[in-house]
Formats: C-alpha cells, structure tokens, sequence
C-alpha cells in the first residue's frame, strides 16, 4: 500500500521539472536529486523518477534534433542574397524581405513545432504528477528510456 508521503515524493519528482524556469537545468537537477535520495524506499518512486527523467533527457534530445534541422534553414534564407566572393563592403549589402523562401516557411514549420512540443511537455508533466498523486503508475509517451 502506497502511504500518502511516497505519493507525494512521486507527485514533486515530476514537478521539480518546472524548476527549470528558476535554475539551469533545473529540470533535470531536481527530478535527479529527488530520485537519487528516494529511490530505495519505495518501487513507485523508483519507477516515477526513472519516467521523469527519462523523459526530460528525451525531450532534451527532440530539441536538439529539431534546432539542428531549423536552424541552417534561418541562416541560408539569411545568407542567401549575400554574394561571399565579391563582397565590395557595406554599400552593396541588400536585404530582401519582400519575397520568403520556402526555407523559411520550413524553418517556421519546425519552429512552431518546436512551440507546440514544449506545451506538450508541460501538459504531460501535469498529467504525470496528478496521475502520482492518485497513486498510478504513468509512463511518458515518446520516451526513450535511457534509464531502466
């Protein structure tokens, strides 16, 4: 049976992800001290530590997937009506921002994914803390489990 103290240390596992908007890394310094600390006295707290982390290293690792495939996408767009070869200083140097590339439109595509996987995350930790809580097991969708 699951006494309200070990519900509670599953329930803030889940929540010290949202330090992140205090503290560097928070997200991953408070699941990880939490967990570290906690883990021998139950299996439920064992099992939500592991799922938050892993979840955060996952999430960690789609944005760097996603920044990597936006990113060159702004700088070509940028870079593309500079001629590198016969640059003759800041008297010739046009923008063009009358006419957007289809780079943009991809770049903006992956930016606003970007947008719409960060509400996700915040949704599923909530469900993953009120789901604790209860006194459920949870398990992230979309998540590699690095830890096992």
């Amino acid at each position: 049976m699951l006494t309200n103290h070990v519900k509670n240390i599953a329930t803030f596992i889940h929540l010290s992800t949202f330090s992140r908007f205090i503290i560097p890394f928070g997200n991953f310094i408070g699941p990880i001290i939490l967990w570290i600390t906690n883990k021998d006295k139950s299996e439920f707290i064992d099992m939500h530590g592991k799922q938050a982390i892993n979840f955060q290293i996952s999430i960690l690792l789609y944005a760097i997937i996603i920044g990597t495939l936006t990113i060159p996408f702004f700088v070509f767009k940028i870079f593309s009506g500079i001629d590198f070869i016969d640059f003759n200083g800041f008297s010739n140097f046009h923008v063009n921002v009358g006419k957007p590339s289809p780079l943009l439109y991809i770049g903006g595509a992956l930016g606003f994914l970007a947008v719409i996987g960060f509400i996700i995350e915040l949704v599923l930790i909530v469900i993953a803390s009120l789901k604790a809580r209860d006194g459920e097991y949870y398990q992230y969708p979309f998540t590699i489990n690095f830890l096992k």
